[in-house]
């Protein structure tokens, strides 16, 4: 992996024409034949608003033409050029979402939420950002600023740090954007904590749950009996 949430389709680009040099110098020094370059994973996605998605269409008609430039003159043609995309595939389609249990104010407003980072744990492990709206109240004033906080007994569990929402009240459901690829699949059990039930929202408006919330007995399973 050479980028982490790249959002410049030049970068991707360019990464392309330094493998394609590589290939080409192996062929020639030593006569080894590359059957594919693996770009690797790193594309990102808009996790704020104001960002743009990756052009895939750009980054594929550029390296199209160094394809054509470098590797077909250098008889290395056919390359099967692959990628992992893993985050661009998932990040975008999954949500997390969450009810205000509690709205506090000491130095600062708080709302804390029934999930953790058990459930996303990003923004605690490196301050990454993840968008947060409010259903019900996409029309009202974004004046207020809170630390949104998970139910963990953990300084960092915050989902956002002086974050500007709408005024939140005890019950609101809190949607955290773009949990696709880093929410259930890092999830784990801290302080017993369980992982909650994942939900499919079909096309049709309809959902499905498909993967239930766990256990107690869950948590224990893999407990071997001490008897």
């Amino acid at each position: 992996m050479v980028a982490s949430n790249e959002l410049d389709p030049d970068y991707i680009v360019e990464t392309a024409r330094m493998l394609f040099e590589l290939a080409i110098e192996l062929k020639e020094k030593k006569d080894i034949r590359i059957e594919f370059i693996n770009m690797g994973g790193g594309i990102g996605i808009p996790y704020k608003p104001e960002e743009n998605e990756m052009d895939l269409y750009y980054v594929s008609d550029e390296i199209k033409k160094i394809y054509n430039k470098m590797i077909v003159p250098a008889g290395l043609a056919p390359l099967k050029i692959v990628f992992e995309c893993g985050r661009m595939i998932t990040g975008p389609f999954g949500y997390l979402v969450s009810t205000i249990r509690q709205v506090a104010e000491k130095y600062k407003l708080y709302a804390g939420l029934d999930s953790c980072m058990t459930n996303l744990m990003r923004p605690a492990l490196y301050g990454a950002y993840h968008h947060i709206t409010i259903p019900g109240k996409e029309n009202l004033p974004i004046d207020s600023t809170y630390d949104v906080a998970g139910s963990l007994c953990e300084n960092n569990d915050k989902f956002a740090i002086d974050r500007k929402l709408p005024v939140l009240e005890k019950g609101d459901l809190v949607v955290i954007h773009d949990t696709g690829a880093h929410g259930h699949a890092m999830g784990f059990n801290y302080n017993g904590k369980l992982k909650s039930a994942e939900i499919l929202l079909k096309e049709d408006g309809s959902t499905t749950m498909i993967r239930r919330a766990e256990t107690i007995d869950d948590y224990f399973a893999t407990l071997n009996n001490l008897d």
